[in-house]
C-alpha cells in the first residue's frame, strides 16, 4: 500500500467517524465544556485576535468555532466600520470570495445525485463552447503559441483545478486582458456570469487538461454549468437548493439593501496599521450593494456570516444532512473530501484537493495542528475555514483586508483552537 493510499483510507475513517458521531442535530449553542473544550484556554484565543484590533492591524473579525453538532464560541472582535465607530457584530455579513466555491461544488455534486449530470463528462456537453479549447504555450524566445488542448476538459477538471484555467494573468494574459476577462471579481459586471463565461472559452488555458493544479476560473464556469443545467439563475438555484433548506438567510450575491448596515468594511494592510480600501475592482467595497446585481459569481461572488457559512459545513459534517434536511448523500461527501489529484500533480506539502476543498492527508507533512481527513479553503478578503471530521470540529473565521500582509492572526487562530479540545 502506497503512502498516498493509506493516507486516503485514513481520510474514508475520519469521514465515517464524524458522520456517526456527529449525525443531524440542530445545531445549538452550548457551553465548550459540554463538547471537550476548555473554555479558560479559548480565551488564549479571544487574547490573540483581540490584540490584532488593538495593535491596528484588524480592524475587526468574528470567529466560530463547533465541536460534536453544536456551536461552543462564538465572538465578535474590533469594529464593523472604524470611520463610523461602529462595532463589530456576530452577525456581521463578509464579503466571502473563494469561499463562494464550496457552495457551488456543492450545486454540481447535486446535480449528479439528480442523475442531471456526471462529473466525469467534458464540459462542452453542457457549455458547447468548451467542446474545443486550446491552451498557450511559452516559446523559448518570449511570447507564446496556442495549440488545441490535448482531450476535452472535464467537470471534474473544473472542481478541482485541473482544468489548466487560471485567472487570466499567465503567458497569454494580453489575451486575458483584451477580452476584459481578468481577477476573480465579478460583482460590478453588467453582464450575465454566462456571457462572461462563453467569452472566457474562447481564449488560451495556462496548462493541458488534468496535467497542473492551476487555481483560476474554475468554479465561475461551474456556475455558469449550474445556471445551463438547471435552467435557473446561480442565485435562485443555490437559495431554492442550498441557503433555504439549511436556514442561511444572511448568504447572497448581492446585498439586500436593508442590511447594508451589516456588512464589514474593507480594509488593506499598510505602514504601521491599516487603511480604508477603496474603489472596486479586486477590493469591492460598494458594488455588492449598489453595483447592477447581473454577475452570479460561482468563483467569488457571495456574502455570509459566518453562522450561515457553519451551517453549510455542518451539513457536510453530518454526511449531507442538516435539521432534517438532505441536500447529499454520505457517499457524495465523501467523494467531496477525498483528493482526487494523480500523483504527478503538484499540491501543497501534506494536502491533496478534493471536489472543492483542500484535504489533509499528511500532517507532519504539512507541518501544522490538524487532522488527516480535514478540510477547508479560504477567501481573498482574509476569511478562512476548516472541518475536522476526526474532531468532530467546525471553525469559521471572517475579516475584511485586502491586501493581508505581516499578518499571522490565521496560523494563531488554527494552534489556539486545537490547545483548547481537551477531551
Amino acid at each position: 500500500m502506497t503512502a498516498r493510499h493509506a493516507h486516503r483510507l485514513l481520510l474514508t475513517s475520519a469521514f465515517l467517524l464524524g458522520f456517526v458521531t456527529c449525525g443531524a442535530n440542530a445545531f445549538d449553542a452550548t457551553s465548550p465544556g459540554e463538547v471537550g473544550l476548555s473554555a479558560e484556554r479559548l480565551e488564549r484565543l479571544d487574547a490573540a485576535l483581540e490584540s490584532y484590533v488593538e495593535d491596528g492591524r484588524l480592524a475587526g473579525s468574528v470567529v466560530l468555532v463547533a465541536r460534536r453538532g453544536d456551536i461552543a464560541h462564538l465572538r465578535a472582535f474590533g469594529e464593523r466600520d472604524r470611520e463610523s465607530n461602529s462595532p463589530m457584530r456576530e452577525d456581521a455579513i463578509f464579503r466571502i470570495a473563494s469561499q463562494t466555491k464550496a457552495i457551488v461544488s456543492t450545486a454540481v455534486l447535486m446535480l449528479q445525485e439528480r442523475g442531471e449530470l456526471l462529473i466525469g463528462d467534458p464540459v462542452g456537453r453542457y457549455l458547447p463552447e468548451f467542446t474545443e479549447t486550446t491552451v498557450a504555450v511559452p516559446k523559448p524566445d518570449g511570447g507564446y503559441d496556442v495549440v488545441e488542448a490535448s482531450r476535452p476538459v472535464t467537470i471534474r477538471d473544473l472542481l478541482t483545478h485541473t482544468s489548466g484555467f487560471g485567472y487570466g494573468t499567465g503567458v497569454a494574459a494580453d489575451a486575458w486582458a483584451d477580452a476584459g476577462i481578468q481577477g476573480w471579481y465579478f460583482a460590478d459586471r453588467d453582464e450575465p456570469i454566462g456571457d462572461t463565461i462563453s467569452r472566457l472559452a474562447g481564449l488560451p488555458a495556462d496548462a493541458q487538461p488534468g496535467e497542473s493544479w492551476i487555481y483560476g476560473y474554475n468554479t465561475d464556469i461551474l456556475g455558469a454549468l449550474v445556471e445551463r443545467v438547471s435552467g435557473q439563475p446561480l442565485d435562485r438555484f443555490l437559495a431554492d437548493n442550498i441557503f433555504e433548506p439549511l436556514g442561511m438567510s444572511d448568504t447572497h450575491f448581492y446585498l439586500p439593501r436593508a442590511k447594508r448596515d451589516r456588512l464589514a468594511s474593507v480594509y488593506s494592510s499598510a505602514e504601521g496599521g491599516i487603511e480604508r480600501a477603496e474603489g472596486t475592482g479586486s477590493i469591492g467595497q460598494g458594488a455588492y450593494v449598489d453595483g447592477p446585481r447581473e454577475s452570479f459569481s460561482g468563483g467569488a461572488g457571495l456574502l455570509s456570516t459566518v453562522t450561515d457559512y457553519a451551517r453549510f459545513l455542518q451539513m457536510l459534517l453530518n454526511g449531507g444532512e442538516l435539521d432534517g434536511e438532505r441536500l447529499l448523500s454520505p457517499k457524495t461527501v465523501e467523494l467531496m473530501t477525498t483528493s482526487h489529484l494523480g500523483d504527478d500533480v503538484e499540491f501543497r506539502p501534506g494536502e491533496g484537493f478534493g471536489l472543492g476543498f483542500y484535504v489533509v492527508e499528511d500532517v507532519g507533512a504539512r507541518g501544522v495542528p490538524g487532522s488527516v481527513g480535514e478540510y477547508g479553503w479560504g477567501g481573498a478578503y482574509h476569511s478562512t475555514y476548516w472541518v475536522d471530521p476526526e474532531e468532530e470540529l467546525i471553525v469559521v473565521y471572517m475579516s475584511q483586508l485586502i491586501p493581508a500582509t505581516d499578518i499571522d492572526d490565521q496560523a494563531k487562530l488554527r494552534a489556539l483552537v486545537y490547545q483548547a479540545i481537551v477531551d
